[in-house]
């Protein structure tokens, strides 16, 4: 399994349409077994979901994202948690994988029709 997360200086960033980089995380019975840093592509509403598909992701944990995003990403078979804190990268996924991650409300506050992080 592929986890990618968000970041911005080693933690997880809540403006996930606009992040610096993603740490993609692959993960074997719920241990990490490695990680990769992504430098994000140019925001461009969709660009997203398709580009992080291409890299295996399964999961995304972010901070907070818009209707259609997750849309995107559903049609791209990549599932979402939103409401996750900002810590680092692995500590995310950890609580994830432990069943201890506590999320948040979403924290996009954008309509519909835009990816957070504006």
């Amino acid at each position: 399994m592929k986890i990618a997360v968000p970041v911005e200086n080693n933690k997880l960033c809540s403006h996930f349409g606009h992040c610096a980089s993603f740490a993609i995380l692959d993960v074997e019975k719920k241990e990490i077994r490695g990680r990769t840093d992504a430098v994000a592509p140019p925001h461009e509403p969709g660009l997203l979901p398709r580009w992080l598909s291409e890299k295996g992701v399964d999961l995304v944990l972010a901070g907070g994202m818009g209707g259609r995003a997750k849309n995107l990403f559903a049609e791209k078979n990549i599932q979402v948690v939103v409401g996750a804190p900002s810590d680092t990268p692995e500590s995310v996924v950890l609580q994830y994988l432990n069943g201890k991650l506590q999320t948040t409300t979403n924290t996009c506050t954008h309509d519909e029709g835009h990816v957070c992080g504006h």
